[in-house]
């Protein structure tokens, strides 16, 4: 039988392919074609094919690039601006003044770069953005090889990039219609949170996103005291506010949802909505704790983003999904809560499915297109290895990335950045916190 001339076969030791659950595969191999995965089998059988390109990758687990389901690429240029401060106090007195008085196009841009650029070094394939200027986004992800979901964000009020909610919205129907061919975007809707969103706009999102088929990407639930005002002020739970509105659904993304009750957990099941869990932004501001396992116990989809840098203070998917897992336990009070295989199905096939990708990427399956991440596990903290996908996950992190694929195409070879400029990227964000600070003009 004639066989195919591969464009890339990878001979990792292990190979964990996400779907099906629970599985590791040893000194098997994984076959690349025009950017989609044509070829999983044993060393030997995969050994009869040709490929322009071979690596023989001894110690290294592969795995599907990793999916960053929330952030806010940007804020890498407001890293540490603000630190040890709650949430309230966090946004209003610092963030949102420091946004109206920094944010442009080109720091979206810049900020932007230097968070894909982070991003690809530490295995992720795959990210979702909410910011503002959200075009200035998307010429980034086009030209950094990286897939992203872009949000539009929606407001009450003015913002960098919009005068008013009904600009944002105008600005994401032009976008969408852009990018709807783009390999590699997809673009859906940010209402910013439901105490910062009206319900006549929230109303008209949802319009816009049926007849579009977008996401519909939101901060929900994510302190007590938003469910708290919103009970005095309306009467009811933001969740069960937007289950009025008609906005829950398998395309709506609720990001944090550190409060949840049974009402709630009623909702998000019988609507079938995805949650984002970050907990260590969630952390950081001391804002609560999701209960993951309940929620993966009850059926819920439940992803797994880094949030913003300026509220992180990284972008290091692998070591947040550590803390998801270290935190699960210790919230349910089980050791066995979010074991390591469902830890990294948080950060791949979950994230896609979220995203509305799943059936593109975010597993090892023929056919799927070839998002790959290779980690090193050859490092003395990783030894000795009795369980390669434990050690990647309690006693790996980030800089054991040494490859990543988008679609088959290379855009991390041995630790090295093959299509942005490191150097210049990290100039660039040193001019921005020095002219932030006020050391030059």
């Amino acid at each position: 039988m004639d066989r195919p001339l591969l464009d890339l076969l990878l001979l990792p030791s292990w190979l964990i392919p996400v779907e099906p659950a629970g599985v590791l595969l040893k000194e098997h191999a994984l076959g690349v074609l025009d950017g989609k995965i044509t070829l999983i089998a044993p060393r030997e059988e995969a050994l009869k094919y040709q490929a322009r390109q071979t690596l023989e990758l001894p110690g290294r687990l592969l795995t599907p690039g990793l999916v960053n389901a929330h952030g806010h690429a940007a804020m890498t240029l407001f890293r540490g601006i603000a630190d040890d401060l709650p949430l309230s106090t966090w946004l209003e007195k610092h963030i949102w003044p420091a946004e109206a008085k920094w944010v442009n196009e080109q720091f979206v841009q810049d900020g932007t770069e230097l968070a894909i650029a982070e991003q690809i070094k530490g295995g992720i394939s795959c990210f979702s953005d909410m910011y503002f200027f959200p075009q200035a986004a998307c010429e980034q992800v086009h030209k950094s090889g990286i897939r992203a979901q872009i949000t539009i964000p929606v407001l009450d009020f003015p913002i960098p990039g919009a005068r008013d909610a009904a600009e944002s919205l105008r600005t994401g129907v032009t976008l969408f219609d852009d990018m709807r061919h783009h390999p590699r975007l997809k673009i859906a809707f940010g209402p910013h949170a439901p105490y910062t969103v009206s319900d006549d706009k929230l109303e008209n999102i949802l319009i816009l996103a049926e007849e579009l088929d977008a996401g519909i990407h939101m901060h929900v639930h994510e302190t007590a005291l938003e469910v708290q005002q919103s009970l005095e002020q309306r009467g009811e739970r933001p969740m069960a506010r937007l289950a009025r509105l008609g906005l829950l659904g398998p395309r709506f993304q609720a990001v944090h949802m550190t409060q949840i009750d049974d009402d709630d957990l009623e909702l998000l099941v019988a609507s079938n909505t995805s949650v984002i869990h970050c907990p260590e932004s969630n952390m950081k501001l001391a804002s609560g704790f999701c209960p993951v396992e309940r929620l993966w116990q009850a059926g819920v989809n439940v992803a797994i983003g880094t949030d913003g840098a300026a509220s992180n203070n990284d972008l290091d998917l692998l070591g947040e999904t550590r803390t998801a897992a270290m935190l699960a336990k210790a919230v349910h009070g089980s050791a066995s809560a979010l074991d390591a295989h469902r830890a990294l199905r948080m950060a791949t096939l979950n994230g896609a499915r979220a995203l509305g990708l799943d059936e593109q990427t975010g597993s090892l399956e023929l056919g799927k297109l070839a998002d790959l991440a290779v980690f090193n596990l050859d490092g003395m903290g990783q030894q000795p290895i009795y369980d390669p996908l434990s050690q990647l996950i309690y006693a790996g992190g980030r800089t054991c990335t040494e490859h990543l694929w988008v679609g088959g195409k290379h855009l991390l070879d041995s630790g090295k950045l093959t299509r942005m400029d490191e150097e210049r990227i990290t100039h660039n964000a040193r001019m921005w916190g020095s002219r932030i600070v006020g050391l030059t003009s």
